[in-house]
């Protein structure tokens, strides 16, 4: 926790958090930001339709955490989501968590790190802090973060995740170069789709070296998640693996360099 009195103050920031039926998520995710002291220029926190109960929660939320909630009748999936609350940012820098993650405490210094990078360097479009795995091809730069590198003849299909939706700083352009995501599709479609997109256009990005290090991601049995995927993506057969990873290898090359 931050010393007593000791604030980080991020005025040109926005804290974007998407959010679907977990209110007590985002609770624990805004108190634990308040916890350290870390005040951004703007909340925005973005519904998807979500029930009852946890729409009622966030009008309270709202008043204790003092965001702005943008809501919506029905839900309409994590594309819309994201590109509504998107286009309500009014700073130049947008910090784009999903309710389901809580900073750490070393996430403050880091951040103010990687916001004076993309303050001062204009061509970082991306900065990313969290990841399941690391990002295969990194080039070591400065602060504890890697460039991440992606060339045509690098083998390793998972150099798609330059792009990720997991937590990350990006400037608040970012949809005006690489497009609106996706709506009306599954979220990992979206998600696939501006992976592809980064690519293509170019996207320059850094990425922390102690990728679990700075948020951590937690869903209870009150409150899973949200993200569902197909079982054949999940199956942990050898001969099913090696059918998929051969399979996305295709893919995924084949849609970097020829889907529009």
């Amino acid at each position: 926790m931050a010393a007593p009195g000791l604030h980080h103050y991020f005025e040109n920031t926005t804290l974007l958090i998407t959010h679907y039926n977990r209110s007590s998520s985002l609770e624990r995710l805004l108190q634990t930001f308040r916890d350290y002291n870390c005040i951004f220029g703007d909340i925005v926190v973005s519904d998807d339709g979500s029930k009852p109960e946890h729409v009622r929660n966030l009008r309270a939320l709202k008043k204790e955490f003092s965001f702005r909630l943008l809501t919506s009748p029905e839900n309409r999936g994590l594309g819309h989501n994201i590109n509504k609350g998107q286009a309500a940012v009014k700073t130049p820098y947008t910090l784009y968590v999903q309710e389901d993650f809580v900073p750490t405490p070393e996430f403050t210094g880091r951040f103010q790190d990687a916001l004076d990078m993309m303050e001062t360097e204009s061509r970082w479009d991306l900065i990313t802090f969290y990841a399941y795995i690391r990002y295969p091809y990194l080039k070591p730069y400065k602060h504890g973060f890697s460039e991440k590198l992606c060339k045509p003849w690098y083998t390793n299909y998972k150099k798609i995740y330059a792009y990720t939706d997991h937590p990350h700083l990006r400037r608040s352009s970012f949809l005006q170069k690489f497009g609106n995501y996706a709506e009306g599709i599954k979220g990992d479609k979206t998600e696939y789709k501006m992976c592809v997109s980064f690519i293509q256009k170019k996207g320059k990005g850094l990425f922390y070296n102690d990728f679990q290090n700075l948020f951590l991601q937690k869903n209870s049995s009150e409150e899973p998640s949200t993200m569902t995927r197909s079982s054949w993506t999940q199956n942990s057969n050898m001969a099913i693996a090696l059918i998929r990873d051969l399979y996305r290898q295709v893919k995924y090359n084949y849609d970097i360099l020829f889907s529009k």
